[in-house]
């Protein structure tokens, strides 16, 4: 698994996020069952830059918290079996490793977001994480349906990393 950090700001986080980075992004694809070795992408920015990446590619004129842009597309959230047909299109020719998508994160909005409920940066910054690889597997939370689906599976891979709500 590669996960290539791009970092835009300063981090000012009291935790080794490179290295919580590569710990959620490997448990997530472990924790799904996604049968190929697999590259990310992640970039640190600010509010500034989100909002930006976000009027840019959702015509949303605002910041957020996460964006995921996943290069894959499923039949069905987390049903890899049509993958093998299109793994040619979606692989990087140097690592040999399946391109599942880009995650972009506000540390402004980890911080925000942290402090307004109650729990740890390093919590935040997992849960951001979690929920974007979920959306990098097709998964997504528009609908209650979706909702009742994903959400539980970023509360128990959390739980099973053992990153509480401290």
């Amino acid at each position: 698994m590669s996960l290539n950090l791009e970092v835009e700001v300063d981090v000012p986080f009291t935790f080794d996020y490179e290295a919580l980075a590569g710990e959620v992004v490997a448990f997530t694809i472990d924790h799904e069952g996604f049968p190929y070795e697999a590259e990310v992408n992640l970039t640190l920015t600010d509010n500034e830059g989100i909002h930006e990446i976000n009027r840019m590619y959702r015509q949303i004129d605002a910041p957020t918290d996460v964006l995921s842009f996943p290069m894959l597309s499923y039949e069905q959230a987390g049903d890899f079996s049509a993958l093998e047909e299109d793994y040619e299109d979606n692989f990087n020719p140097d690592t040999g490793e399946i391109m599942l998508g880009d995650i972009v994160i506000s540390v402004d909005r980890v911080r925000e977001q942290a402090a307004a409920y109650g729990h740890s940066e390093r919590r935040e910054f997992a849960f951001l994480i979690v929920h974007s690889m979920l959306h990098l597997f097709g998964y997504d939370h528009m609908t209650p349906e979706d909702a009742a689906v994903m959400e539980p599976k970023q509360r128990q891979i959390l739980e099973e990393m053992n990153i509480s709500r401290d």
